[in-house]
């Protein structure tokens, strides 16, 4: 392991860095390989994030898939939109567009949750999950994919537990605190741009 000890995040946190080109590109793989290895993060919460877990699984190799097919092309993130709005294929269920916009969406959620359990360390971990899933994801969810999650979220494990799982040999407070930070404006810029081709809004029912 790297000098000074390492937590859940610090694979996360390496990626970040090569996640966009030189010259201020998102790039396709360096992205999905950051989400990716937030999964073993998602794995610590156990049965309360197996739907978000499998959600996050799916979009990502979805959009992987998409991306092997021709690296050269899709290179860039944003490529794999692109290519649907032209096509007019890109509010289709399957799409990358919606992959796309799922998985930031989850890591909204992922990103919030980390942020109250910084803020609010007095807040039970149910508290933390309902208050996050309420900021991000519930807005987009219909009645019956809002129950399933809160009734997901009661099975979330007890904070302490959860806290000393994640803490691995590093400092895993401040970890948290920059994987918020770093990981928030990227996200901010996936929204950015999914707005500016009018798929920001996209719901489930």
């Amino acid at each position: 392991m790297e000098e000074g000890g390492s937590t859940v995040f610090t694979p996360a946190l390496e990626g970040m860095k090569n996640v966009k080109s030189d010259n201020g590109e998102m790039l396709t793989k360096p992205f999905l390989d950051v989400c990716k290895e937030i999964l073993p993060v998602i794995d610590k919460f156990g049965a309360a994030m197996a739907l978000v877990k499998s959600d996050i699984g799916g979009n990502i190799s979805r959009l992987e898939t998409k991306y092997q097919s021709n690296p050269e092309q899709f290179n860039q993130l944003y490529s794999l939109v692109s290519v649907e709005v032209e096509a007019k294929t890109a509010k289709g269920s399957s799409s990358c567009t919606n992959g796309l916009l799922w998985l930031t969406r989850a890591m909204d959620f992922l990103v919030a949750l980390f942020r109250n359990l910084l803020e609010h360390p007095d807040w039970p971990m149910s508290q933390a999950c309902t208050d996050s899933y309420g900021k991000t994801l519930k807005k987009w969810h219909g009645w019956l994919a809002s129950s399933t999650f809160t009734v997901a979220m009661k099975l979330a494990p007890e904070r302490k537990k959860f806290m000393d799982v994640i803490a691995g040999s590093g400092d895993v407070l401040a970890d948290i605190e920059k994987f918020c930070t770093t990981f928030s404006p990227l996200l901010e810029e996936n929204h950015k741009f999914l707005a500016s081709v009018g798929m920001d809004e996209l719901k489930v029912s």
